[in-house]
């Protein structure tokens, strides 16, 4: 237990220093993009002492690198600064909400994608080099070779235009009932399980077809036992580490990758939030929304190096 906390530190650690260089490429990235951020908000006809004035009230006249420590330290208090866009609000008040449907998508979908992607990865690697194999593995290639937005287009034309199921916009009223909502989001989170169930799909097909020519696999077929069997009680649990790996880093597309997905349907989430901020050049809120994207991906990077531990006994027992 104690190595288990020592590498949890230590990927805890990688993990922050990662993520204080990510934030510096953020910041500064930001900083070099070509144009006054305040005369960009305000517009051509504003006065140079309202642009002065707005550049004075954003702290845009101290230098670069005092900015980015303010930003830096107000982000470790939960302090992520304010909009530069009237009235001005708090950063963490404009996310919030949008964070929280982003977050509700990405459940929506992962609830759906990551029982499918296993159990069908378990099928098709026991009916390999078939016909059901075989299309199956097209059919995951086209998912993944294809845009979100193309897919997304696809489904709003053939289930809201064609043939009128689900709405086209997922508009999210705030008094809809938890059905309501489901029905709503159910074509942007079809858009995402098609994404990211051939990720899943495909790895847990190759970690059972790389164990089932192990010897101990062997040795339970020649005793007789079935086909599934092998598999659910042999091959499985010891493919459980790289599965949870793929499946932890499409949980993190999920969360950081609905940008597009969000835009198509018009979803309210953070993605759209990103691209309205990006266009309006409100750039407390990119660089937010950025630090937030970065921190979700290091974190579910190191619970999937977690859950390869726990569920790996010769990573927890290393010789």
């Amino acid at each position: 237990m104690g190595d288990l906390l020592t590498l949890v530190a230590k990927r805890l650690g990688y993990g922050l220093l990662t993520l204080l260089v990510v934030s510096i490429l953020i910041f500064f990235a930001v900083e070099l993009l070509p144009g006054d951020t305040a005369q960009a908000i305000l517009g051509q006809s504003a006065t140079p002492d309202t642009v002065a004035a707005l550049r004075e009230e954003l702290g845009l006249n101290q230098p670069a690198y005092i900015r980015y420590f303010d930003w830096l330290f107000g982000a470790i208090r939960g302090d992520l600064g304010v909009s530069a866009i009237p009235p001005h609000q708090p950063v963490i008040s404009v996310i919030g909400p949008r964070f929280t449907h982003t977050l509700f998508l990405a459940a929506y979908a992962a609830v759906i994608a990551v029982p499918v992607a296993i159990s069908l990865g378990v099928i098709v690697a026991l009916l390999r080099n078939t016909v059901f194999d075989r299309v199956a593995n097209v059919l995951t290639l086209t998912s993944i070779s294809s845009p979100e937005f193309f897919l997304g287009y696809i489904l709003i034309l053939i289930f809201a235009v064609k043939i009128p199921i689900f709405p086209a916009l997922a508009t999210v009223p705030t008094d809809v009932s938890f059905g309501e909502l489901l029905y709503r989001t159910f074509l942007p989170a079809l858009t995402l399980v098609l994404v990211v169930t051939a990720h899943m799909m495909r790895m847990t097909r190759a970690a059972i077809i790389n164990l089932l020519a192990s010897p101990y696999i062997e040795m339970a077929r020649l005793k007789g036992v079935p086909p599934w069997k092998v598999i659910v009680k042999h091959a499985l649990p010891n493919a459980w580490a790289p599965i949870i790996n793929v499946v932890a880093l499409n949980l993190a597309y999920l969360v950081t990758g609905v940008v597009l997905v969000e835009v198509v349907f018009v979803y309210p989430g953070v993605g759209q939030l990103l691209v309205d901020a990006v266009s309006k050049r409100n750039f407390p809120v990119v660089q937010a929304v950025s630090l937030i994207f970065a921190a979700t991906f290091i974190l579910l990077n190191l619970a999937a190096d977690v859950g390869s531990i726990l569920t790996n006994p010769r990573l927890r027992h290393p010789k």
